[in-house]
């Protein structure tokens, strides 16, 4: 009876740690360039009172076995970079990747940051930075008197300078994709740093070595379904509710046992 209270008190932990989970996922419902993530559970060991393939009798085995379970635990929280809606903005720095990639920013202390969320602005230098100020890598400035800006699919930065009729190439924007991407770690303000599972960053131009295109006045929303996590909000709801019952079940016949001695 001891072990059934345990094991749904784990079952309410897990459930109460994928809550947690949505929960997040809803409060960034509207956050630029955000990744929706998953709780994957795992059962606990088990206890074996008699395993599989025992001997029963002679010349026989006993067929399954006699296992109890004790309980779930989660595993890990994964991660989904499917491509969010793309939203037309009108602003000339808001990007969009479509496809595989992320920006490569510089972090103040020089450590290099990831991020999907393309809502770039200007410095007081004229250089592209996030909207914390942290500047894109490679640097790209735009030149002062600048009347517009032009950001093609592949990364190139063209700058059109008041009294001038040519564009002018500034630069060129490179995107940074991982071997495996959902190991990388969110570190919060919509950037990721590399791990060991990660894979190291490999760079090169949109649209080539299966790197996405950059579309200029889009951002990439959440790839969040409100629908989906209310739906799994729901669920998880009734698990908590199911394991709540199970400790009450136990602990009402360990008060009839106690009530009879």
């Amino acid at each position: 009876m001891i072990r059934a209270l345990h094991t749904a008190a784990t079952g309410m932990d897990a459930q109460q740690q994928r809550i947690d989970v949505i929960s997040n996922n809803l409060a960034n419902v509207n956050t630029t360039g955000f990744k929706k993530q998953r709780a994957d559970f795992q059962d606990l060991l088990y206890q074996t009172v008699r395993a599989p393939g025992t001997a029963a009798a002679q010349g026989t085995t006993v067929p399954s076995g006699l296992q109890v379970g004790t309980g779930v635990r989660t595993a890990a929280t994964h991660r989904s970079f499917t491509t969010g809606d793309l939203m037309q903005t009108g602003n000339q720095l808001d990007l969009a990747i479509e496809g595989n990639g992320f920006f490569q920013v510089t972090l103040p202390g020089g450590q290099q940051a990831f991020t999907r969320a393309g809502n770039f602005e200007l410095d007081q230098q004229g250089q592209i930075v996030t909207t914390d100020g942290y500047l894109l890598d490679p640097a790209i400035a735009i030149p002062p008197g600048a009347t517009s800006v032009t950001i093609g699919a592949d990364g190139t930065v063209s700058a059109t300078i008041d009294g001038e009729t040519a564009p002018t190439e500034v630069g060129q924007i490179q995107l940074v994709n991982f071997v495996n991407p959902g190991g990388l770690q969110a570190i919060g303000r919509n950037f990721y740093q590399p791990t060991t599972a990660s894979g190291d960053p490999q760079s090169g131009p949109p649209g080539q070595q299966g790197l996405g295109s950059l579309s200029q006045n889009t951002l990439e929303m959440s790839n969040v379904k409100v629908v989906e996590e209310m739906i799994n909000l729901i669920s998880s709801q009734r698990a908590y509710d199911i394991n709540s019952k199970v400790v009450q079940a136990a602990d009402e016949m360990l008060q009839t046992t106690a009530n009879s001695i």
